[in-house]
């Protein structure tokens, strides 16, 4: 099995490293094109206003100064003998779940590679923060993803779906198993922080809040709390088939 690995985080990521050592658990022909510099929040960006520039790291492991969806592009595309057989996008610093689904780019990463036509797979592992930085066991996506990943590549998975998987913030042996879940729902407060340069012109940072939500039975958020790993299959179709009838009878 040929496996194409990318993510957000950046070619130097962790994570990244992680979902190396997982991967070979699956094969041994693995490829890696991943960002040159952190592209988180990059939801599915495709750069066609400027020119990629690729770095060749050795035959198997590039970096591409563009998205998770231009690196994925370029793998599949330009790079390897012949399409891969998986794409795995991660392993990411912090969860993508519930409404940050729409902003992540290694759940892209995925979204690219379903597009393409490739089975393909989101994974994020949940951290904290201490001493000023984040705290992320690294080791538990490693403990539980392997035989994870062996049981869902062999689904027969319908086109224009992928998988995204989350890992809660814990130890490995403190896991409660795996749950199939659906997108949750978070509360965002987004605001815009304003501030002056030296030389006293304005920038602004976007700051991002969370405030508290019920967290239903069944979703993604729920089962990370619970110390779950969280699997939610996601489609391309954004169609609201249901709603079809209501807009076609306003519109007659």
């Amino acid at each position: 099995m040929r496996i194409l690995l990318t993510n957000d985080d950046g070619i130097h990521a962790e994570g990244l490293a992680s979902l190396e050592r997982i991967a070979r658990t699956l094969s041994d022909d693995i490829w890696v094109v991943a960002p040159e510099t952190d592209q988180s929040g990059f939801s599915h960006s495709l750069s066609i206003s400027e020119p990629l520039r690729m770095r060749r790291i050795d035959d198997r492991h590039y970096a591409v100064r563009g998205t998770p969806t231009d690196c994925v592009i370029m793998g599949v595309r330009n790079l390897m003998p012949e399409p891969p057989d998986l794409i795995l996008s991660g392993v990411n610093s912090g969860s993508n779940v519930a409404d940050d689904v729409t902003y992540s780019g290694t759940v892209a990463g995925a979204i690219e590679g379903t597009l393409l036509g490739i089975r393909s797979i989101a994974l994020s592992q949940g951290y904290t923060f201490a001493n000023d930085g984040r705290v992320v066991p690294w080791n538990t996506v490693e403990a539980h993803a392997p035989a994870l990943l062996k049981r869902l590549i062999d689904i027969d998975l319908p086109q224009g779906v992928l998988l995204n998987v989350n890992f809660p913030n814990c130890q490995p042996d403190a896991v409660q198993g795996h749950v199939v879940t659906r997108q949750g729902k978070l509360v965002y407060g987004i605001t815009v922080d304003a501030r002056n340069d030296g030389r006293g012109l304005p920038y602004y940072w976007l700051r991002f809040g969370r405030g508290e939500t019920e967290i239903p039975e069944g979703t993604d958020l729920h089962a990370l709390r619970s110390d779950h790993i969280s699997v939610t299959p996601l489609k391309l179709d954004l169609t609201a088939y249901e709603f079809q009838d209501l807009v076609r009878d306003a519109l007659q």
